[in-house]
């Protein structure tokens, strides 16, 4: 589990209870800190605070769902109805206002991981004829098998979870590559190419679709 506040004393005084309910927790204090312990070792659960500085509980959610499905439960001392939607919609499954109960929050923690332990993870992605296994970590498409580098599979990886959306570069780099959108590189545009000659090897018909003036997207040949 991951536990991510600035304030020192929710760090301290929740981590100590929660280790005492018998969790392993992380401690960080950033959002960034966020970002690459997830990218580490993936928590069961992130326990995310809203006000934090830098890069905010918001954007860390965002960014956190590009990449993952990690349960998230966010905390935050706004009770508005605005600012819990706002939560909900960054990628957050559950939302809990400061000052709380810990009785509250254990049980929250406890209905989010039974919630998320009844629903295995799916181990292959598919769109159309285009199968992905994450397991055997092998692709096909119609059947035939398609060699792909750690990095090619990541990228496709990627594409599978976000079908039929328009990614932006920023989106993909910070999904696939870990670490804020590099500007006029075109590492992506190279490995969009890379990734668009093995798929379509055999002559088949072209999934990853250039998005004018925003990036790519997995879609449905044209007909």
């Amino acid at each position: 589990m991951l536990l991510v506040d600035d304030d020192p004393r929710v760090l301290t005084a929740v981590g100590r209870r929660l280790g005492f309910e018998g969790f392993q927790v992380d401690l960080v204090a950033s959002g960034q800190e966020a970002l690459e312990a997830v990218a580490a070792r993936r928590p069961d659960l992130v326990i995310l605070d809203v006000m934090l500085p830098e890069m905010d509980g918001l954007e860390v959610a965002r960014r956190l769902r590009l990449r993952d499905d990690v349960p998230i439960l966010m905390l935050t001392a706004r009770d508005a109805i605005a600012d819990r939607v706002a939560g909900l919609r960054s990628g957050a499954d559950d939302y809990l206002v400061k000052p709380f109960a810990f009785e509250e929050l254990l049980a929250r923690i406890e209905a989010l991981l039974r919630r998320t332990r009844s629903q295995p993870p799916a181990d292959v992605l598919e769109f159309g004829e285009l199968v992905l296994d994450l397991r055997s970590r092998d692709v096909t498409r119609g059947g035939r098998p398609i060699e792909l580098t750690a990095r090619g599979f990541a990228l496709l990886e990627f594409f599978l979870r976000h079908p039929r959306q328009a990614l932006t570069r920023e989106q993909i780099f910070e999904a696939v590559w870990g670490s804020d959108f590099m500007g006029a590189s075109n590492v992506i545009d190279v490995n969009v190419s890379y990734l668009r000659d093995r798929l379509e090897a055999f002559g088949d018909a072209r999934l990853i679709q250039t998005v004018r003036g925003v990036g790519y997207a997995l879609r449905e040949p044209s007909p």
